[in-house]
């Protein structure tokens, strides 16, 4: 696994088409605070009352910006995002040449061992509302890929792997080769 930055060259190199891609976060949640303030603002109106301003620019702000805080660090560290060559888990990126398998989903009732491996991505587990697939890495090691759509990322992932390990190139390279 490669835990340290993509050189110029590896940015270069074509990653073919994106499979699969889950953003993390959601802008709509940044729109909750400035909801709750207009909610709170027609309330004092209609109260009629004093208009609290500052107390509301505030709270605006707070709220505003802990939303803005929280999805962006959601999108960096629990987006997914699938090509045909590579696997970014957050923010760690694997070629998916260092996969040697991709295990099938566990129906049974016994535990397998790639359940309890650690989770690929900078995070110590499987973020919360995803789940885990589990993967052995060329190094011999087990861990989890994970995505909230974890059926359609298990089919993506097993089909892009396959392709990786047939050595078909991706689809933006084979394009380039027949107008060539």
């Amino acid at each position: 696994m490669t835990d340290e930055p993509q050189t110029e060259a590896d940015a270069d190199a074509p990653e073919g088409e994106e499979l699969f891609y889950e953003a993390g976060g959601s802008w709509w949640v940044v729109a909750i605070g400035p909801v709750m303030i207009a909610a709170v603002l027609i309330l004092e109106i209609v109260g009629g009352g004093r208009i609290h301003w500052p107390v509301l620019t505030i709270f605006g702000v707070v709220l505003v910006g802990f939303a803005l805080l929280q999805v962006a660090a959601a999108r960096q560290h629990v987006s997914v995002r699938l090509t045909e060559t590579t696997l970014r888990q957050g923010a760690q990126t694997i070629g998916l040449d260092e996969i040697a398998e991709v295990y099938p989903a566990n129906r049974s009732a016994e535990h397998k061992k790639w359940e309890s491996a650690r989770a690929l991505g900078e995070l110590p587990a499987v973020p919360r509302r995803r789940k885990g697939v589990g993967v052995k890495l060329t190094n011999g090691k087990l861990a989890q890929a994970w995505a909230r759509d974890v059926d359609v990322f298990r089919t993506e992932l097993t089909q892009a792997h396959l392709a990786v390990q047939l050595g078909l190139a991706p689809t933006q390279k084979r394009a380039t080769e027949k107008d060539a």
